[in-house]
């Protein structure tokens, strides 16, 4: 028996656990192939941190490989993925030829795991095009978008979807993601892993360690935003938001990030919101390490509202992880956002600095709707957004496409 599936009963309960062994046991030990773009950095590879283990504990043979590519290669999958969430842009022949060079580099390196897999999952546009490459696969592939697509650029979707249109299945966050593809989709919200260093609990002595550290002042409220340092995520909006309250409350602002090895734009969106801040003692912009788990989880309980001014989002696991630590979040109301932040009970949902502006002032004003609103919203991911459910998703999911299989085979 598997001792960290067990170790998540005292928060969802045994019946599930048991739910979740007793499925495993149907699938009989298959073989899963996760494929992504980075091992560290970003929501997915969060995930699948946690998720491939426990799927192994679960009883699956399951794996995780991450592509290598070039600069100019992962320059052209960020102008993907902004072309995906519906930002025009440029994107040359010779760009999706450097795509297709490098997948065909990574086929060459994962041809034998890739082929004799039952099932392989392809996580986002970088590896899209390993499918098209290994004609001689055994099982059946999966493509899981993380990233809001509802409203694509059509030129990128366009040559895109001859990629995906080759899949057996695909995944998506939520169902206005979807798009239209010749196989069956499924949609499954992320989820986040309360017993990891990002969610656990912390002591007293540890948030203290972190507020010393950044120089917090323990008298004023603390306004936290965590995300990459990506346009979507609206840093600058956040800032000027900020401004706008600090008129009349005597707040700070965290705005805690990184970036990921798949996305060159980091530095340079950094380097924007260090300017915009212009060296305002109480605006606290931290470039993190991607391990800097248990400091993100002290910013966010150190917090008063935890803020995710996003303008677009396929889910934001920075909402789960706020939400979770008892916190009302002022988000985008836009993609993933909205399946967690109810508005007016977990939190508020914004489309201008104006708005989140207004939204902080009303809570800072009312300190009991502080507490109120972070308690709903604990329960709220507690429900719905736990890895337990995420794990029990995916191998339903498996065991369907299993069965699909053997059907078809019997019908043959």
């Amino acid at each position: 028996m598997s001792d960290r599936l067990s170790a998540y009963e005292g928060i969802v309960g045994s019946s599930r656990i048991t739910q979740l062994r007793r499925i495993g046991k149907k699938l009989g030990g298959i073989r899963v192939v996760h494929v992504n773009s980075t091992r560290q950095g970003g929501g997915v590879a969060e995930i699948l941190d946690w998720m491939v283990p426990l799927m192994r504990e679960a009883g699956l043979d399951a794996t995780w490989e991450v592509i290598e590519g070039t600069d100019d290669f992962f320059e052209v999958t960020k102008n993907i993925h902004n072309g995906l969430q519906g930002r025009p842009v440029d994107l040359s022949h010779r760009g999706w030829k450097i795509f297709q060079e490098v997948n065909e580099m990574n086929m060459e390196r994962l041809r034998p795991t890739l082929t004799d897999a039952d099932i392989v999952v392809i996580h986002d546009p970088q590896p899209a095009f390993l499918l098209p490459l290994c004609s001689e696969r055994k099982g059946k592939w999966v493509w899981r978008g993380h990233i809001d697509i509802s409203r694509p650029f059509r030129p990128v979707w366009k040559v895109l979807r001859t990629m995906l249109e080759k899949y057996d299945a695909s995944i998506f966050s939520m169902c206005e993601f979807a798009q239209a593809l010749p196989h069956t989709q499924y949609i499954v919200p992320p989820s986040i892993d309360p017993l990891s260093s990002k969610n656990r609990d912390l002591d007293m002595s540890e948030l203290e360690n972190v507020r010393a550290r950044f120089g917090l002042d323990p008298e004023r409220p603390l306004l936290v935003q965590v995300s990459r340092f990506d346009r979507f995520k609206d840093p600058v909006g956040v800032i000027q938001a900020y401004r706008m309250v600090r008129k009349v409350l005597p707040v700070q602002l965290v705005l805690a990030g990184g970036t990921a090895t798949d996305d060159p734009e980091g530095k340079a969106v950094l380097e924007d919101v260090m300017e915009v801040a212009e060296e305002d003692p109480d605006i606290h912009v931290l470039n993190l390490p991607p391990n800097a788990h248990e400091t993100i989880n002290a910013l966010q309980r150190l917090a008063d509202i935890i803020l995710q001014k996003s303008t677009r989002e396929g889910f934001g696991l920075t909402v789960t992880e706020g939400m979770w630590k008892g916190k009302p979040v002022i988000g985008g109301d836009t993609g993933g956002i909205r399946l967690q932040v109810v508005n007016h009970h977990t939190g508020f949902l914004v489309n201008t600095p104006e708005g989140a502006a207004h939204r902080i002032r009303y809570l800072l004003h009312h300190q009991n709707r502080i507490s109120e609103m972070g308690a709903v919203a604990r329960e709220f991911v507690r429900e719905n957004f736990l890895l337990t459910r995420h794990l029990r998703e995916y191998l339903t999911l498996f065991l369907a496409i299993r069965r699909e299989t053997d059907v078809r085979r019997l019908e043959v």
